[in-house]
């Protein structure tokens, strides 16, 4: 194994969490924003929560918060990504067809990096991991048992 191999199986769980936690704390602060309204100024400001708006908000800080933590990591990825490639098709693309024009970049970009820690996982750091060693310890197994051979 070359030292570029061992350099790039070394980092790239960290990598994937510095990746998670950042773009995690990044959406978090999108749905505070349209949730609570914090920080007092920041467009669009808080939104009522029965509108799309205010749920796609409920759904950024849900996410965003299991992203930082790691937990679940997968699924609120792969919700996260979904949710922003619906805002860029429903609110950003009917504007115009350029990203740069219609100001969907930051959604294409969200939902291409959850994308990627979807099928990727947490990387280190995370809580996802710690669950998953403790049950490994523990002897758990939630795979279906192999069948046992008859002698």
């Amino acid at each position: 194994m070359s030292i570029s191999n061992i350099s790039q199986a070394s980092f790239a769980p960290l990598t994937l969490a510095a990746l998670r936690i950042t773009s995690g704390t990044l959406f978090l602060a999108h749905g505070l924003v349209k949730t609570i309204g914090f920080p007092v100024g920041a467009q669009p400001g808080a939104q009522p929560l029965l509108s799309l708006m205010g749920i796609g908000g409920v759904i950024e800080v849900a996410t965003g918060a299991l992203l930082i933590a790691g937990l679940f990591t997968r699924s609120a990825a792969f919700v996260a990504s979904g949710q922003m490639a619906i805002a860029y098709w429903l609110f950003h693309a009917p504007a115009s067809f350029h990203p740069s024009v219609n100001g969907g970049d930051a959604a294409i970009l969200f939902s291409f990096v959850f994308l990627h820690i979807a099928v990727a996982g947490a990387g280190a750091f995370s809580l996802d991991a710690l669950l998953n060693r403790k049950l490994h310890v523990a002897g758990g197994n939630l795979a279906m048992p192999s069948p046992s051979k008859s002698r």
